[in-house]
């Protein structure tokens, strides 16, 4: 009898019938109900109180999302939101509310029931609080009314480069949303996604952050105030003259995209005015890319254990020494303001 008792909730018995057949090779994970519909399963969360559910969203009677937040008020438990990518915007809508993580529906091949079935082990440990049965909502970014907040200035001096995998889509939420519009750096951002996902992930932050959210494109010129996603398909980089370059994975490296790439691309170009965040997620990647920025004389921040969904890439990097400050979530956009030289008036470049 498997530890991991999980429900699956989807619409089409064939998306079902697949979940269940690649969870059914793992011996230690018990499928333990099925739903056609998000009111049915509301209701065998309440009865059979499963370690996580698999979440369609677009389900009759009651749509995943609609179900989330109900369970969310009556039960906190882990929901992996199981998707296909037409769904990507709404898909973080689901993380706004209370699921841990989206992936894409599986196809048969043993890389993505692999992906699957590791996704599903590891969020089935995970604490998650109930919430309000209201939708979170963020307060306002905080935009600085300045004479020039509407024309940012393309001259910069720190480069703040981010990566993070489960559990980073919500926390990047809450350290992007408090940064003002006229922030005076651009941020690059590397997050483990699957494909075809990476662009409602941009409409989603950008629609709630003050400054721009895009998917990074080749040759795309680094602004300060501005946002910049890895794509899934290819790692992100930096040029001597401050434009984006979008590169071939490296044979061998299994992180989509990866974060080590983009951290050393961006030491390497900038040094010590390279600044390296590592957020919540599993594996080592980061580790890497912050220990070349730390030794290039940049500054490298970490979220800490309390606030992360998964305390795992960031821990390793702490545990490697590259870490120089490790902050509460909550706290980091204040660090961030304070390490770019933040202030009120226009901001100009260090002599």
């Amino acid at each position: 009898m498997g530890d991991i008792r999980v429900v699956i909730a989807d619409d089409s018995q064939m998306v079902r019938e697949l979940l269940r057949d690649i969870l059914a090779r793992d011996p230690e994970i018990q499928v333990v109900g099925e739903a056609k519909n998000g009111q049915e399963a509301v209701t065998l969360a309440r009865s059979l109180r499963p370690d996580l559910i698999t979440m369609d969203l677009n389900m009759p009677v009651m749509d995943g999302l609609s179900a989330i937040e109900e369970l969310m008020h009556t039960r906190g438990l882990p929901i992996l939101v199981v998707s296909d990518r037409a769904d990507a915007q709404t898909a973080y809508h689901a993380l706004e509310v209370g699921a841990l993580e989206l992936i894409a529906k599986p196809s048969t091949s043993e890389e993505d029931a692999e992906r699957f079935t590791q996704r599903v082990r590891l969020l089935a440990g995970v604490a998650v609080i109930t919430r309000l049965r209201r939708r979170r909502t963020l307060p306002p970014p905080a935009i600085i009314r300045t004479e020039d907040a509407r024309k940012v200035a393309r001259a910069f001096q720190r480069v703040v480069a981010i990566t993070c995998s489960t559990g980073g889509p919500q926390a990047l939420l809450q350290l992007l949303c408090p940064l003002p519009v006229n922030f005076p750096a651009p941020i690059l951002i590397a997050q483990h996604i699957s494909d075809g996902f990476i662009e409602g992930m941009a409409k989603w932050l950008s629609s709630l952050c003050a400054m721009p959210v895009t998917v990074a494109a080749e040759g795309d010129l680094l602004r300060a105030g501005h946002i910049y996603l890895s794509p899934s398909e290819r790692d992100l980089s930096v040029t001597p003259n401050h434009h984006l370059q979008l590169l071939t994975r490296e044979k061998g490296v299994v992180y989509r995209p990866s974060g080590d790439a983009m951290l050393k691309s961006v030491a390497t170009v900038y040094g010590a005015d390279a600044i390296g965040v590592i957020l919540t997620g599993m594996g080592r990647d980061g580790v890497n890319g912050m220990r070349t920025i730390y030794q290039a004389g940049g500054t490298t921040l970490a979220q800490d254990e309390a606030s992360s969904v998964i305390y795992g890439m960031n821990q390793e990097a702490v545990k490697a020494g590259v870490i120089q400050h490790v902050l509460p979530l909550d706290k980091l956009p204040a660090r961030l303001l304070r390490e770019t030289g933040f202030t009120t008036h226009r901001w100009e470049p260090r002599a």
